[in-house]
């Protein structure tokens, strides 16, 4: 079934004639005769019967028209749905690590849609970087800054670092926590090779929730960014001190937003929930 020719059923019973449904659709007739006629195949009913020059309904046609009826009502409701958005509607797709969705955006996105309900976030969330391509993602969190991309790249901040440890001599080693070798480069596997720390590590993983989870232990070493692990810092059986380098976050966005209305509005909450890490 095509609505278009649905349509024509409506205004043919509406109108009487052919006529009077072509000009009430602005169509030539003989195109509402031929359309009508396909109706009448598919379904293998004859919807009107000519009387006095006037096409009238057949039973068949009045049940038709009972579905195209409740159909009618269906498009212009769709058609008033944005009238009870107030503000820009949107689904927005953002990619980042576990932790700094569950840490940083989670807990002010529950104020941000409110405020702003014709919005749909979506969080793409991984301890690896979600593959920023047109079709995964519309923005990205990253720890790391890309060499070059089809897309927009601003700083959002710096996470501070710390190594953090048990305080007191404990009758075996502290167990040594360090990422993948593939996370080389970052400046906290950095650290801990200068240290001599790395090559004595007994417990490796890219999960920095699971660093943090055996370090309240107080039987391991690791390092941490500072929005991770404010409790761990008043813990007067830990030790921490700050490393000389910090980590920086980027935003990623796509070049084809940079002047959706609704996306500015996302890419505004993405900045203010870094705020407290612009050391600018």
């Amino acid at each position: 079934m095509n609505w278009d020719d649905l349509r024509i059923v409506a205004a043919v019973r509406d109108e009487g004639t052919y006529a009077g449904a072509s000009a009430r659709l602005r169509i030539d007739e003989t195109t509402v005769g031929r359309r009508l006629a396909r109706i009448e195949r598919a379904l293998g009913l004859r919807l009107f019967e000519a009387a006095d020059g006037v096409r009238k309904p057949t039973r068949q046609c009045e049940m038709v028209l009972t579905h195209v009826q409740a159909m009618a009502a269906h498009v212009a409701e769709i058609g008033r749905v944005g009238e009870g958005l107030p503000g820009p509607a949107g689904r927005f797709r953002i990619a980042s690590t576990n932790a700094v969705a569950e840490e940083i955006l989670s807990p002010r996105a529950g104020r941000f849609l409110a405020q702003n309900p014709g919005l749909i976030l979506q969080f793409l969330t991984s301890s690896e970087n979600v593959k920023f391509s047109r079709w995964q993602a519309d923005l990205a969190i990253r720890l790391r800054k890309p060499d070059k991309g089809d897309f927009t790249i601003t700083k959002l901040g710096e996470f501070s670092l710390y190594l953090i440890e048990p305080s007191a001599e404990a009758d075996a080693a502290p167990i040594i926590c360090v990422y993948p070798d593939d996370l080389g480069p970052i400046p906290e596997s950095q650290f801990l090779k200068a240290k001599g720390l790395q090559e004595h590590s007994r417990f490796v993983t890219d999960n920095i929730r699971v660093i943090r989870t055996l370090i309240e232990t107080h039987r391991a070493v690791g390092i941490l960014p500072d929005y991770l692990c404010a409790e761990l810092l008043a813990d007067r059986r830990l030790r921490a001190t700050q490393l000389p380098r910090s980590r920086d976050v980027w935003l990623l966005v796509q070049n084809h937003l940079k002047r959706d209305a609704a996306a500015r509005l996302v890419i505004d909450w993405v900045r203010d929930c870094f705020q407290a890490f612009s050391r600018g």
